[in-house]
């Protein structure tokens, strides 16, 4: 396909169709209409099925019976509607169903505004749902990683067999980029274990009940164990100028794009200053950002929520360097002059 001028909510979809995916079942909600829309128009191009379902529990419902017969399926939706389908999420993961869920997040709490923030990496990151459950979690920061990543999120889903959800702010979906699609698909890996409507399905129960708790602690084991093998194998990060960096900046979606540009002005300044990108945010790069601290003196993380990644950073150097933060709420999102002023406030300190 030719690249195109296209926003980041409309590439997911065009990515997903590109990976084999034919269903998609939604709910429209600002700022994640357009991917709802666009799956609307394009689904039934390539013999796919949308269906607009009557809420967001219906929506992630149809989601568990598709992937229960061997169907490559997606849903999107924007924070109070990812809220809603936290419980059959949790469902999902119980029953280690490969799917994508795409969460364009907007300001809170509550009902909020349809402004950009980050406020949902707790929800998505520690299981916004019930039980012990993990999913991957990938975060774009350009229209074209919505295509690449929505990709790769359909086959990590498919090779762990787990939720992947594409974590994004209002700003990434809402930006008009161009982006150069890759070949579609074609072929896929087969799903032993799926429902096929055929006489083997006898043997075969998708489920995540397990009412015997000795079986239930086998089945979180299980669990445990696939999430420590994807720790190993799937953590994804981008290093920006850390290399000899006495500053190193952390973070993620459309603020990585703004750090970017703070870190290019400080650079030619003459600062010492670098970015460290986590592309999954789970599995999240903790190793690297303790290489990174071997000899970075200092770390600031920038975040659009009331600081929930920054966590997760402190926890990774355990005190070994200073951790810094600064946040933005509410929809407002900070100039690279202001990302500037926070650097050499931190280098000053």
């Amino acid at each position: 396909m030719a690249k195109q001028l296209i926003k980041g909510n409309e590439a997911v979809v065009k990515g997903a169709i590109l990976a084999g995916c034919r269903f998609y079942f939604g709910y429209p909600i600002t700022p994640a209409s357009e991917v709802a829309e666009a799956a609307a128009y394009y689904m039934p191009k390539v013999g796919g099925t949308f269906i607009q379902a009557e809420s967001e529990v219906a929506a992630i419902n149809m989601v568990y019976g598709a992937a229960s017969a061997d169907a490559r399926v997606m849903t999107a939706s924007s924070s109070p509607g990812i809220s809603l389908k936290m419980e059959g999420l949790s469902y999902c993961a119980g029953a280690e169903l490969p799917l994508v869920l795409v969460d364009i997040m907007r300001a809170g709490p509550g009902l909020g505004n349809i402004a950009p923030e980050q406020g949902d990496y707790n929800q998505i990151i520690k299981g916004g749902g019930h039980g012990n459950y993990k999913v991957i979690a990938l975060a774009p920061n350009s229209a074209q990683e919505m295509c690449d990543l929505t990709i790769l999120a359909f086959d990590l889903a498919d090779r762990y067999r787990i939720p992947a959800v594409l974590l994004a702010d209002g700003f990434i979906g809402q930006m008009e980029e161009p982006v150069e699609f890759p070949e579609a698909r074609t072929s896929l890996p087969e799903k032993p274990w799926a429902i096929h409507g055929d006489a083997a399905d006898e043997d075969r129960l998708i489920t995540s009940i397990n009412l015997e708790p000795e079986l239930l602690e086998q089945h979180n084991i299980h669990l445990q164990n696939k999430y420590a093998e994807i720790a190993r194998n799937e953590t994804r990060f981008e290093d920006y100028h850390t290399e000899d960096a006495e500053v190193i900046i952390i973070a993620y979606g459309v603020v990585s794009r703004i750090v970017q540009t703070a870190v290019d002005d400080l650079r030619a300044a003459g600062r010492k200053v670098g970015m460290m990108r986590p592309i999954t945010l789970w599995p999240f790069p903790g190793d690297h950002i303790i290489a990174l601290g071997e000899y970075a003196k200092k770390f600031l993380v920038v975040e659009l929520s009331n600081g929930q990644m920054v966590d997760d950073v402190r926890l990774a150097l355990n005190g070994r360097r200073p951790v810094h933060l600064h946040n933005r709420m509410g929809g407002m999102v900070p100039s690279p002059e202001e990302v500037q002023a926070q650097v050499l406030k931190v280098l000053e300190a």
